[in-house]
C-alpha cells in the first residue's frame, strides 16, 4: 500500500516551468494583438455617436426651420431642446457653432477627440466634414 502511494505521488506531477512560459507567451501575444483591435473599436463607437449626435440635431433644426422659417433662434427652439442632444463645445456635445436665417454649421465633438462638422448655407445641399482626417471613423479624405 506504501509502494502504491509513493508511485501515484511520482505519477501525480506539475507541470514544467518551459511549459507555462509557452502558455504566458502565447497569452502575451494574443493581448498584444487584441488590445489595439478594441481600443480602435472603441473610438469608432464613440465617433459614430458623434456621428448619429450631428445627425439627429440637423432633423431638430430642419423641423425647427420648417415651424419658423429661418435657423436663426433655432438654439432655444422646442424641437432642439426636446431632442434630448447635449449642447456645448466639449466632448459627447454638440455645438450650435453658427445658426443664420439661411444656414447653420454644426459641430460635434467625440470623446475620441474627433470633430464631425455638418454646414449648410442657402440653397446648397449640407456639406460633412471631420478632422482630424485619418484617425478613428474620419476617412483621409475629410468628409464623411
Amino acid at each position: 500500500m506504501c509502494q502504491d502511494m509513493i508511485a501515484i505521488a511520482r505519477d501525480e506531477r506539475g507541470f514544467s516551468l518551459t511549459e507555462v512560459l509557452v502558455v504566458l507567451i502565447v497569452i502575451g501575444v494574443l493581448a498584444a494583438i487584441a488590445l489595439p483591435m478594441f481600443i480602435g473599436q472603441r473610438s469608432r463607437g464613440q465617433d459614430a455617436s458623434a456621428q448619429s449626435n450631428v445627425r439627429n440635431m440637423v432633423s431638430a433644426l430642419e423641423s425647427c426651420h420648417t415651424n419658423a422659417s429661418s435657423y436663426a433662434n433655432c438654439d432655444s427652439s422646442q424641437d432642439v431642446v426636446a431632442s434630448g442632444i447635449a449642447t456645448g463645445t466639449g466632448n459627447d456635445q454638440v455645438n450650435l457653432a453658427t445658426l443664420a436665417s439661411n444656414g447653420y454649421e454644426i459641430v460635434a465633438r467625440s470623446a475620441s477627440g474627433n470633430s464631425y462638422t455638418i454646414s449648410k448655407s442657402s440653397g446648397s445641399p449640407p456639406t460633412r466634414t471631420c478632422s482630424p482626417t485619418g484617425k478613428g471613423a474620419c476617412p483621409s479624405s475629410g468628409s464623411w
